[in-house]
């Protein structure tokens, strides 16, 4: 097992930026990573965003159709961190990003790849709290509902590689200690049925 910590004088500037992508989409009836968005794809979307926010490396855990994942985001700053074992759900993916994350990141921003509304002005915030403060975490809320993205200090992937059940419960431990910023309950809208699309290309519309 691989072990994680931080020693007392690191540097809280870089973060790593970890893309979870590596879904089946099974309700979607499609990978719902390669459907456009106005012109891009929610895969694509997502990393342009991290890339955006400054993440340094941008970690994309890919699995299913992950060649056809991975030619879609040609062009961009990215490394593909392969997830064989995909279909278990997603907290093999957090675990499999986690792992890949280099010793000198400080940090590590975890992000679902289909939540289209999500900013690169929000990850900057994110990372802003990170690096201003000691807390271990710094998490998002939406109108009091926890949900990613959320930043994780180096000392706790122990705790994300080892996480079973409920892939939040590291930053449900941890809330006392952990800094949060609220953004608008509209900001979580995420893709699973296919009714979905049109809801989220309306919000786009008037961002």
């Amino acid at each position: 097992m691989r072990i994680y910590g931080q020693g007392p004088f690191m540097s809280r500037e870089r973060i790593a930026g970890v893309v979870l992508a590596a879904g089946s989409s099974s309700r979607m009836g499609r990978n719902k990573l390669l459907v456009d968005l106005s012109g891009r794809s929610v895969v694509r979307r997502a990393v342009e965003t991290a890339n955006a926010a400054g993440l340094s490396p941008v970690l994309v855990v890919i699995g299913h159709e992950r060649d056809r994942i991975e030619t879609e985001l040609r062009g961009l700053s990215f490394t593909s961190v392969i997830n064989s074992d995909y279909a278990s759900g997603m907290n093999g993916s957090l675990r499999t990003g986690i792992a890949a994350v280099p010793d000198e990141c400080a940090g590590a921003m975890v992000l679902l790849a289909d939540m289209p509304l999500v900013s690169a002005d929000m990850l900057r915030a994110l990372c802003d709290t990170f690096r201003r403060g000691s807390a271990p975490l710094v998490v998002s809320t939406y109108d009091g509902v926890l949900a990613p993205p959320m930043l994780y200090d180096r000392s706790l992937f122990s705790e994300l590689y080892d996480v079973t059940g409920e892939g939040k419960s590291v930053a449900k431990r941890h809330r006392s200690e952990a800094a949060e910023l609220a953004w608008p309950a509209a900001a979580l809208a995420d893709l699973d049925h296919p009714a979905d699309i049109e809801r989220v290309l309306a919000q786009l519309k008037i961002l």
